[in-house]
């Protein structure tokens, strides 16, 4: 099967859900008012990280009560589905109901077999492995027979298929940090070869293991716990950048065919221009400014603009002083030293790192930007290690952001790009 021609792929709908807000309303307002969600990590001991963007507490039941637009039949088939499952599960049903609401799909849309779903994250069941181990050091028989379905990252995709009534093509991407934009290239690929119509993609929530969050934070990547009442915090590009604080989060766009959206009348937000996804041929941690430039300069072909055309960048941007310098790096070969260079600032400043959900989450943001015509701010932002570059400051900024690009870089050197549109009609 083969692309098909001029099949333009645009944004209907935006779900997300962080610690500093619970869906895109109050996420535009949290940009908006630079809004940052690190705290005290709630599970912490001693030599463990200590920082974390965590979601308050959740309650599947009163969540989706507050999804005023959604029937009776699709809160209780909801309910019914995911009140048993881990919590990323019960996250990525409230935040996909958000999506699916704001596109008009709960009123309307194609056949059941002409929607696509594509979960972004692998290896997401980490601290739900970890909170058995206790069950079967008790005894064998204690381990939950449903567990064997939790503990596989399908089971989001059996969980919201069920829900959503899903039945066209279905599957998990992952790429590391670099998972959500695998998910959002993943679902634009399968409207361009019209295997659908509408993709719902989501971007999984990761909540780490002891174990897991233990290892990044030795490898260097998380920072530390802080000084006294202050806990530490993720500041992108900034000279003093401790490294990257963890971030609970998942985000949702449903993605269609531009000719699906004219034929349901609904609104587009924004339009997938281009992307570009490459690898490093890169094993280890370090990042690749080589790579990062080659993705980027990717999307922007894919698009047929050229770097001028560009008025945002959503940044990787981390708080690792060697990844933000790359990044850096490979932002300035692309777009010059120059003062009106496209605005750059990274979203993880205020929500951490949504690890697998990042490249969702923050094209969500991205979209909420060019619609409300302003960039966030860079709260932590003082000694920026590319004084060329034109970084977002510590405030929000009005801007017309006809252009954005939004990058997510993972381990293993997975490098992507994703190319945002103002939506044209």
């Amino acid at each position: 099967m083969t692309p098909v021609p001029g099949t333009a792929v645009v944004i209907t709908g935006t779900g997300v859900r962080t610690s500093v807000a619970e869906d895109t309303e109050s996420f535009r307002t949290a940009l908006r008012e630079g809004r940052c969600g690190t705290a005290r990590c709630s599970r912490t001991g001693p030599g463990e990280p200590a920082a974390g963007a965590e979601l308050a507490a959740f309650d599947l039941a009163a969540a989706l009560e507050r999804r005023s637009g959604l029937s009776s039949g699709l809160r209780h088939s909801a309910l019914r589905a995911a009140r048993r499952a881990p919590l990323g599960i019960q996250v990525a049903v409230v935040t996909a109901l958000e999506a699916w609401e704001s596109a008009g799909l709960g009123r309307d849309g194609p056949p059941a077999d002409r929607i696509g779903l594509v979960v972004a994250g692998s290896n997401l069941t980490g601290s739900y492995t970890e909170s058995l181990y206790p069950k079967l050091r008790a005894g064998r028989s204690y381990v939950p027979g449903r567990a064997a379905l939790h503990l596989l990252d399908t089971d989001h995709v059996g969980v919201l298929s069920q829900v959503l009534n899903i039945t066209g093509e279905g599957c998990t991407v992952g790429g590391a940090s670099a998972s959500g934009n695998v998910g959002i290239i993943t679902g634009s690929r399968l409207l361009a070869l019209r295997a659908v119509d509408v993709c719902l993609v989501v971007g999984a929530l990761s909540e780490l293991s002891t174990l897991e969050r233990q290892a990044l934070f030795n490898l260097g990547v998380i920072a530390g716990g802080g000084d006294g009442e202050n806990p530490a915090v993720c500041a992108p590009f900034d000279e003093d950048g401790g490294g990257t604080v963890p971030g609970q989060g998942c985000g949702a766009l449903v993605l269609e065919t531009r000719e699906s959206a004219r034929r349901r009348q609904v609104p587009v937000l924004a339009e997938i221009a281009g992307y570009g996804l490459a690898l490093d041929g890169n094993a280890l941690a370090d990042p690749d400014e080589n790579g990062e430039f080659r993705v980027m300069s990717a999307a922007l072909r894919m698009a047929g603009l050229s770097p001028e055309d560009v008025d945002y960048v959503n940044a990787h941007g981390t708080g690792t002083v060697l990844g933000d310098r790359t990044e850096a790096a490979a932002l300035r070969r692309l777009f010059g030293a120059r003062p009106d260079g496209p605005w750059i600032n990274a979203t993880k400043a205020l929500t951490g790192h949504c690890l697998h959900a990042a490249g969702v989450v923050e094209a969500v943001a991205t979209v909420v930007q060019m619609t409300g015509g302003f960039v966030h701010a860079n709260v932590h932002l003082r000694r920026p290690v590319d004084a060329a570059l034109r970084f977002a400051g510590r405030r929000a900024e009005p801007a017309h952001l006809a252009h954005a690009l939004s990058n997510s870089f993972g381990f293993g050197g997975v490098g992507t790009s994703v190319l945002l549109s103002a939506r044209s009609g």
